[in-house]
């Protein structure tokens, strides 16, 4: 007989509510725009199942950037408008026309096959056409607008992507809206989307008629400052051990901390394999209520270790739980406490966990 194991040691409470909430205050600050949501990469880590079906009510636009997505969405979402950002992959064109997926186009070559792909299979299926506006990255260069592969063609949607959006005053941003407008002028009347998140409050002139909204919807300003958006992500993890040390005594892998006096110490269920880096070794903490426990030593695959010293017996004991992501630190500080940035730290957040949605 098959027995329930769910004994996961840390656990990730997701606010579907603040989701939508979160889509409305982006919306409402592009508010003469379309306002689509972007759920790649599983929904930024967060279930793309779950947030998709909070969200399907209100978006008709979406953006993933594999086929693969698109294909996962299209079954989640049967009637909805759905790009792919990476467009096909060469020679399999046909993947994404079965799905009703709309690649963005980032190349000549893609262009051709798709091109060719429609005229063979007797249908003009929809296509959005993506351009290089200073990020070398994606898209085509002004120079290649004068292919022959793109005469006569039209697109259903004009794309490009802010490099330096998150740094409001960079004078990269104005350089690549003016160019984008200027490349824009190849296909006139067809609608344009320059922005993602931080795009978004660069201001009106960023909008055009579409905007792609994706790490805003799960809580997160790029761009600093004191944000708009309600948390979503709660995650906390279980004491599995308690131990008292003596000075001297050293903790963790390397003997990297060492006691300077009798102290309390903390093993907890959630290490690095579950995207808590080891960059927060030495540097971060958990926390239980409003007391701070500084992460002792490094932080291992499946653990790591923080003083409870401060706490009685009865506050902490073994089988408890202490909060990762929580009011006290949110994804934005995790990340600057590890020196990376609240998207990594979404996206790396580990399957392992128990997950728990709520608010709908």
């Amino acid at each position: 007989m098959t027995q329930n194991c769910q004994q996961a040691t840390a656990r990730l409470k997701i606010n579907l509510a603040a989701i939508k909430q979160n889509y409305t205050v982006v919306a409402a600050q592009a508010a003469q725009a379309e306002c689509a949501a972007v759920v790649k990469a599983d929904a930024y880590g967060l279930g793309m199942a779950e947030v998709v079906g909070c969200l399907k009510d209100t978006v008709e636009t979406f953006f993933v950037a594999q086929p693969e997505e698109g294909c996962t969405l299209r079954a989640l979402l049967p009637e909805k408008r759905i790009f792919v950002l990476h467009g096909f992959a060469l020679g399999r064109p046909e993947i994404l026309a079965q799905n009703r997926l709309i690649p963005v186009l980032n190349s000549l070559e893609q262009i051709r096959q798709w091109r060719s792909f429609c005229a063979q299979d007797g249908c003009e299926h929809p296509a959005a056409l993506q351009f290089d506006t200073g990020m070398s990255r994606f898209g085509i260069s002004e120079d290649d607008l004068t292919d022959d592969s793109l005469e006569e063609f039209r697109p259903v949607l004009l794309v490009s992507h802010l490099a330096c959006a998150d740094q409001v005053d960079h004078p990269a941003n104005e350089m690549q809206r003016e160019r984008f407008v200027r490349m824009c002028r190849a296909f006139p009347g067809v609608p344009r989307s320059l922005s993602a998140t931080s795009g978004v409050f660069l201001g009106q002139e960023y909008h055009f008629e579409l905007v792609r909204p994706g790490v805003a919807l799960h809580g997160v300003l790029p761009n600093g400052g004191i944000s708009p958006f309600k948390p979503v992500v709660t995650l906390e993890a279980q004491i599995l051990q308690i131990l008292s040390i003596k000075s001297g005594d050293f903790v963790g892998y390397g003997f990297a901390y060492r006691a300077q006096s009798p102290m309390r110490v903390a093993t907890v269920g959630i290490g690095y394999a579950d995207g808590i880096f080891r960059s927060f070794s030495g540097s971060g903490a958990l926390w239980a209520g409003d007391k701070r426990l500084p992460v002792l030593g490094c932080v291992s695959m499946d653990s790591l270790a923080v003083d409870v010293t401060q706490l009685t017996a009865e506050e902490c004991k073994e089988g408890d739980w202490l909060s990762i992501i929580g009011p006290q630190q949110d994804v934005t500080t995790i990340a600057e406490m590890t020196g990376t940035i609240g998207y990594e730290i979404l996206t790396s957040l580990g399957r392992r966990f128990a997950r728990y949605y709520y608010g709908l």
